[in-house]
């Protein structure tokens, strides 16, 4: 009895020698792209090396994009030991190989499977092989791992993720733990020690109303999100020629202020210059990396107008301006009121408005204010957002 009281508890320890998570990974919101919104199933070595090699021509790997990760349809059996077979016919080197190309450009590389028996797109799924995936996927050099929620039946999520999440750590090799499994179970709660971002809502869909309805369901969402821990209200759109340019400008605000994962979804190889300043905005993009990396709480609802603050580093603030109609909307502003605004997450601190200059993010210039002038009016087009940055006067 106690031989078996010990063993139990040798057994015990020894799993809790490795259930945690890398916790020096993700420390701001990630940035990189994801293959599935443009190209689906439709991946191989070719497109995913050309991906990495347009990532640094185009400046997105200066502006802070990192990641290449390829989504389903990459893998096609297991073989007689349970290993995970590639599709040799896409991928003829090897994932090694990929992955060594991907490294060699400065970027990282990312891998997607799923917690169930087979993947979205039927293709062999993780169950059951947690361990063993996890040890391919440090061999291959894989740094980040997309982990979806198809074909679960009756599993536990959290209990399912952290499964993968322990392999991953006693495999050894630093990955980002990116969670999947659209919200239905409320990550949110329970996700911060499993992985380093969770998915909040199901897929998001190249169209307006799809984009602001996912951004809809953020609003409570704010204290559950911090460095190492994301909220992912899922991959970027812009460029995939659902929206207008002034909608992508919104979409890829609305992103940043959130501090989200900034996934590109889009063919880095055939970008036009508007879907490219958008996504390289570097004003936008410090915004998502703020050290702080706090969440912007909505201050303001007024049904189309919305008002957005985040807080951020050196007691400086960002704020967004939200017309969600589909009219053209003239706003008084108290810039002012802005700067002061806050909400429990918190602390209160003396704003004083002639400490700060404000910045227009998407105009790329500071406001022309007169002496004790906080009040302006601001025209907005439909579906539009003006950002603005609070900055300290050095």
């Amino acid at each position: 009895m106690k031989k078996c009281i010990f063993l139990s508890l040798v057994l015990f320890l020894g799993h809790l020698s490795f259930a945690q998570k890398f916790e020096q990974l993700a420390k701001t919101p990630p940035m990189g792209w994801n293959s599935w919104n443009k190209f689906g199933c439709n991946v191989s070595e070719k497109l995913l090396m050309e991906i990495a090699d347009a990532m640094v021509s185009s400046g997105m790997k200066d502006a802070g994009y990192e990641y290449v990760v390829i989504d389903d349809c990459w893998q096609v059996d297991r073989d007689e030991n349970g290993e995970i077979v590639v599709d040799k016919d896409r991928f003829p080197n090897g994932m090694k190989y990929l992955a060594d190309y991907i490294h060699s450009k400065g970027l990282k590389f990312g891998i997607y499977s799923c917690a169930g028996t087979k993947t979205c797109q039927g293709r062999p799924g993780g169950r059951g092989y947690e361990f063993q995936d996890a040890r391919t996927y440090a061999r291959w050099g894989v740094d980040y791992l997309k982990y979806d929620w198809c074909n679960s039946s009756t599993q536990n999520p959290k209990a399912s993720y952290e499964i993968m999440r322990d392999a991953l750590y006693k495999a050894g090799r630093p990955i980002v733990f990116s969670l999947c499994e659209w919200g239905g179970s409320k990550p949110w709660e329970w996700a911060k020690n499993v992985g380093h971002l969770w998915r909040t809502t199901g897929d998001i869909v190249d169209r307006w109303d799809a984009m602001i309805g996912i951004f809809d369901l953020q609003k409570d969402l704010a204290k559950y999100a911090g460095p190492g821990h994301w909220n992912d209200p899922d991959m970027l759109e812009v460029g995939n020629g659902g929206m207008s340019a002034e909608e992508y400008k919104t979409h890829f605000s609305l992103w940043c202020m959130l501090a989200s994962p900034l996934m590109a979804g889009n063919d880095l190889r055939k970008m036009d210059d508007a879907t490219l300043q958008i996504l390289t905005n570097k004003d936008l993009i410090a915004i998502n990396q703020d050290s702080l990396g706090i969440q912007a709480f909505c201050m303001r609802d007024n049904g189309d107008y919305e008002i957005w603050v985040k807080p951020l580093n050196n007691k400086e603030k960002a704020v967004c301006l939200l017309n969600k109609g589909d009219e053209t909307k003239t706003v008084e502003v108290n810039l002012l009121t802005l700067l002061k605004a806050n909400n429990s997450y918190w602390s209160t601190d003396p704003y004083v408005m002639k400490n700060y200059v404000v910045r227009d993010l998407w105009e790329h210039q500071n406001l022309k204010l007169k002496a004790d002038e906080y009040i302006i009016k601001v025209t907005m087009p439909p579906h539009s957002v003006k950002v603005y940055q609070f900055i300290k006067n050095q």
